[in-house]
């Protein structure tokens, strides 16, 4: 599924430490000291794409990302952990007393590829239920769902709907008109 090899349990480790001291910092009001990359493996140098997921309580607390590598992977995680506190729109900022309650899973992304189809009624028949990662895109409106979004809708039908939804579309948009559709995958993990 990856196109590099997946990481190492330290490096994953490492990943999850930097971004609850990511989160930590971040809802305490305090700038993200720099990274010395020199201390990190080539793995997490690499440049790549990541969203950092954070749920209290089983339910979604927030998330960011990118679905296009522009940094090493190292420092994604690490922006990206105290963006999913302070950032998501959807969500009022993480408060320090929430930091010990909050778990955090880091999905790190292969790079999206383009899914051709020749009818809308198809698309759905093409996705792979808990295995990709899809992003829709009409004009200038994205949105996108990592595959473990599956889990809580797993029709492909519904699936594109909510998405649409989540895209600011109506939710038959993916049934009348060609969108420009796009896959990846995902190594996820968590604490």
């Amino acid at each position: 599924m990856m196109n590099t090899p997946l990481l190492s349990l330290e490096e994953r480790t490492t990943l999850l430490r930097l971004a609850r001291q990511s989160i930590t910092l971040a809802a305490a009001r305090k700038p993200l000291p720099p990274l010395n990359l020199d201390e990190y493996t080539p793995a997490l140098r690499e440049w790549g794409a990541s969203f950092v997921t954070l749920t209290e309580q089983g339910e979604l607390r927030g998330c960011i990302g990118a679905l296009e590598p522009y940094q090493p992977l190292v420092e994604d995680v690490y922006e990206h952990a105290a963006a999913a506190a302070m950032e998501d729109y959807r969500f009022p900022q993480v408060r320090p007393t929430e930091v010990p309650h909050i778990q955090i899973e880091i999905s790190r992304l292969t790079t999206p590829m383009p899914l051709d189809y020749d009818s809308p009624g198809n698309l759905p028949g093409l996705l792979r239920p808990g295995v990709d990662g899809v992003v829709l895109r009409d004009a200038f409106r994205r949105a996108t769902f990592l595959p473990q979004v599956w889990e809580k809708i797993p029709r492909p039908e519904d699936f594109l709907s909510h998405l649409c939804l989540k895209m600011g579309a109506s939710a038959d948009t993916w049934k009348h008109r060609p969108l420009t559709v796009l896959v990846y995958q995902v190594e996820e993990f968590h604490e």
